[in-house]
């Protein structure tokens, strides 16, 4: 029993590091690339209204795609989803490496398409944790897995920027290797927690199930929905571009830098809440970094000083990955296994795109005020989203731990 027990205990934490290296992984490419579209599509346009394009054509997959990718992740196999899904976005950046036929729109049509991989790829990677770590277990194996992920963050930028300086082509031939490297680990991942196969027909209440069952929970609705209009409003990553050329003279290695920045935050909650997860008053700290969100954003938007916007981005990332955390512990401890797929794309589609709209509304708003007033806009409105939630989700701000019976 105990060789079984010590066996078993092995397993967990080998899955969990290749899991972990799966998400590292394709988070460093998906940062490393964004740098280089954003850099490139703005060279070749010098248009804020573009930078803004480049968040829509990822958000649309997303809403197009949301109740039918959330089913397939809980019909089949989950890291086969992800394995195709990692295998085609490196053929998009082979497409993207031959340089002859880029220009802004074949920019677009790509990004368009890493978005409808990604839609799929979403629900699968985010439904597989929990069916590799026991429950009592989640809340820390989320914070490491979102500390993998910002790590990815920090260094995606970071390099993306400097490879940048040698031509795009060198960036999205290294993401297609990552790639490619992501469909290999993720097939040497142990499922400890057998996936439970949905048999439900496929009908039209089926695909909405995901969606009633959110709004079953008003905890998780209140979660979801908090950071959607919260980022929406605070989506200022997509002007870094205007920032790095026209208000702090720091080039593209600057923008890769700044890019990082907010990812350092996050690595440095997230490496903590791995080792020393929320306890209490769970409801009290998501409202309360949201708001430091808001007024990071503010801060952000008045600075002229490169150093104190690189700061200021980090404690935004500081507050961004507390409410990560938090947010994806309770939607994936509440939902049952059958369902993790559908309500994880749903999720997705709040929060994993909120990013995407943001920067299309920051680009919207950049084009007609200026880069400055939008991102202050936006900051002035994360802080009224949190003031509104308290009033229409009370019960959020009164969570107190990870237990669906404490609130």
């Amino acid at each position: 029993m105990l060789h079984k027990r010590t066996s078993s205990s092995i397993l967990h934490r080998h899955s969990l590091s290749i899991y972990m290296a799966v998400r590292l992984s394709i988070m460093f490419t998906t940062q490393m690339v964004s740098v280089a579209v954003g850099w490139q599509i703005y060279a070749l346009t010098k248009s804020a209204f573009y930078l803004g394009l480049v968040g829509l054509v990822q958000f649309v997959p997303m809403v197009l795609l949301t109740l039918v990718v959330g089913m397939i992740a809980d019909r089949f196999n989950r890291k086969a989803i992800i394995c195709l899904s990692e295998v085609a976005q490196a053929v998009v950046f082979a497409f993207l490496a031959l340089g002859n036929f880029i220009s802004s729109e074949t920019i677009l049509i790509a990004v368009f398409l890493l978005g409808v991989f990604n839609a799929f790829q979403g629900p699968a990677l985010q439904s597989l944790l929990p069916n590799i770590v026991p429950k009592e277990d989640f809340a820390r194996a989320a914070a490491s897995s979102t500390s993998a992920s910002q790590v990815a963050m920090v260094a995606g930028p970071a390099v993306g920027g400097v490879l940048y300086a040698f031509g795009p082509i060198t960036v999205y031939l290294i993401a297609g290797f990552c790639s490619l490297l992501s469909a290999i680990l993720v097939l040497f991942i142990y499922v400890m927690n057998k996936q439970i196969i949905s048999r439900e027909p496929v009908t039209l209440r089926s695909l909405l199930s995901g969606i009633r069952f959110i709004k079953s929970k008003p905890v998780v609705l209140g979660a979801i929905l908090l950071d959607l209009f919260a980022v929406l409003f605070g989506g200022a990553t997509a002007l870094l571009p205007i920032y790095a050329e026209n208000i702090l003279h720091v080039g593209s290695a600057g923008l890769g830098i700044l890019r990082s920045a907010p990812a350092i935050g996050a690595v440095i909650i997230s490496l903590i809440l791995s080792r020393r997860p929320f306890q209490h008053n769970v409801g009290h700290i998501l409202f309360a970094s949201v708001s430091c969100f808001g007024i990071a954003t503010i801060i952000f938007a008045v600075s002229k000083s490169f150093l104190l916007s690189f700061f200021i981005l980090i404690l935004l990332g500081c507050s961004d990955g507390i409410s990560v955390v938090i947010r994806a512990t309770l939607v994936q401890i509440e939902t049952p296994n059958a369902m993790l797929g559908r309500v994880n794309s749903v999720r997705q589609l709040f929060t994993g795109t909120s990013n995407q709209l943001g920067e299309f509304e920051s680009g919207i708003t950049a084009n007609w005020f200026g880069a400055v007033p939008s991102v202050l806009i936006g900051g002035i409105g994360t802080l009224l989203i949190v003031l509104l939630w308290f009033r229409l989700f009370p019960s959020l701000y009164q969570v107190d731990q990870f237990d669906s019976n404490s609130h």
